[in-house]
């Protein structure tokens, strides 16, 4: 796209903002930011092309990925809502993200437009001063903007546009209990809402976080005009633009950024190598099924080879156990994961799995540990492991430590928590092992397999070593000086 001047007056360029999405958002970005920059580019253009349709109802469903801080809030939950009512000061809006907080703060910067005098020069379209709450204002001619919170009560509330804009925390994404949450209330709560189920129009735009993220649920149910704008394009791509200049294409090639004024390639490289592979091909590139599948991938373990010594310099040697859900339950897996931290390298020992009873269970932790000499045994405190904590406190020479996971998190969190140490090439297991096939089958294709309780282990270990592993090593060092 080449960059025109064009000279025109005062009064051509207000009919052009209320004509025109993209320059009404530019408008309004510094009527919001007057000391900020804004840097303008194709995708916004294509986004106002994709909002537009919504308003005059070409679009009934609208799904837009793109990544974080590329200015998806601002077009979609400030700037939308302030141009549905400039034009309908009538049509009814609900406006939903993953926290009130973040409701109201994106709900106060759409009232602060309205009321700007800029606006008000513009449009006819004036709020009531009888209903000026910051999460629920209306128009003098009955039209609003609600805004609230994923999972929020919508009771006797309707619309005529609804707007999610991130409905799903990062941090929420790899839980399946979060997940369900929010696609449920999508489901029986939100759709429930529309004014009109044929003409009503949905907005979701986000950050793709997890395969069944809101987006990858919403596609399964119904039919969506989908806008992917990964950071880096993975394949050449053709896009029409169209405004009051007309139809005009947009072209990326492969590999070329979104925005290189606002994110050079260069910058995007070095936010993957800090975030990780799962969460930049998420987050940044619209697809939560990167190559390789799953969260740990096979180029990412090394190996040390088992004839070998290994490495010298200070170590600890711990042993994590995952055990069957209840005791004496023959249907589950217990895990053992040995595992020794050398300065800042993590080499799993051994992996010993195998289904018990809860008398077994308590010998065979009692034989692992005289074989390996842990310190300390990591047991998952729940189901059977709480009873096996407590009977080896009492009779048993090694350090017992309780392990309780972070509120909220699973299984899938808990190995994404530790999965940069995959990435950075810091653990290594043996080049050959009675277990390995096993294990390393477990960990490269985990969420997708059927146990999980290696898996489990190992992130307990890894979690346990970093947090404290790192700090005792340390005092070591200290008095070894």
């Amino acid at each position: 796209m080449n960059d025109t001047t064009i000279q025109i007056t005062q009064q051509e360029y207000r009919t052009i903002i209320r004509n025109d999405f993209v320059t009404f958002t530019e408008r309004a970005f510094y009527e919001l930011n007057p000391q900020t920059q804004l840097l303008l580019a194709p995708y916004i253009y294509l986004i106002g092309t994709h909002l537009e349709n919504c308003r005059t109802g070409i679009t009934k469903r609208l799904i837009i990925n793109l990544p974080p801080r590329y200015l998806k809030s601002h077009c979609a939950s400030v700037c939308m809502p302030a141009w549905l009512l400039a034009h309908d000061p009538s049509a009814r809006i609900i406006c939903a993200s993953y926290g009130q907080d973040l409701a109201d703060n994106l709900a106060l910067e759409s009232r602060k437009l309205m009321q700007s005098t800029f606006y008000q020069t513009l449009f006819a379209t004036r709020l009531d001063p009888r209903k000026m709450a910051v999460n629920d204002f209306m128009t003098t001619k009955g039209g609003g903007r609600m805004a609230t919170s994923v999972g929020g009560v919508l009771t006797g509330r309707g619309a005529d546009f609804i707007i999610l804009d991130d409905p799903m925390k990062p941090d929420d994404a790899l839980s399946q209990t979060r997940r369900q949450s929010v696609n449920d209330w999508y489901d029986n709560t939100l759709l429930s809402r529309l004014n009109d189920k044929k003409n009503g129009c949905i907005i979701l735009i986000m950050q793709r976080l997890h395969q069944d993220d809101l987006v990858g649920h919403a596609l399964e149910h119904g039919n969506w005009t989908v806008l992917n704008l990964p950071a880096i394009a993975e394949q050449d791509e053709l896009f029409e633009i169209t405004d009051l200049l007309g139809t005009r294409s947009w072209q990326r090639q492969e590999g070329e950024p979104l925005h290189s004024e606002r994110e050079t390639i260069e910058m995007l490289k070095a936010t993957k190598a800090r975030i990780g592979n799962f969460n930049f091909s998420s987050q940044y590139q619209q697809n939560p099924s990167p190559v390789g599948g799953s969260i740990i991938k096979s180029n990412w373990i090394m190996r040390y080879d088992k004839e070998q010594p290994l490495p010298e310099g200070i170590s600890m040697t711990i042993q994590s156990w995952d055990t069957a859900h209840k005791a004496g339950d023959l249907n589950d897996y217990s895990v053992c994961v040995t595992v020794m931290m050398i300065e800042e390298h993590y080499y799993i020992l051994d992996v010993h799995r195998e289904k018990l009873d809860y008398p077994t269970l308590k010998k065979r932790v009692i034989e692992k540990a005289e074989q390996f000499e842990p310190r300390p045994i990591v047991i998952e405190d729940k189901s059977s492991g709480t009873s096996l904590i407590q009977e080896l406190q009492q009779m048993y020479r090694y350090k017992i430590v309780p392990y309780v996971p972070p509120a909220g998190t699973d299984k899938v969190m808990r190995l994404h928590a530790v999965s940069d140490l995959f990435e950075a090439g810091l653990v290594y297991l043996p080049n050959q092992a009675p277990w390995l096939e096993a294990f390393e089958h477990e960990l490269l294709t985990f969420p997708g397999t059927r146990y999980d309780d290696q898996v489990d282990a190992t992130s307990q270990a890894l979690a346990h070593l970093r947090q404290r592993g790192n700090r005792a090593m340390m005092i070591w060092a200290k008095l070894a000086d």
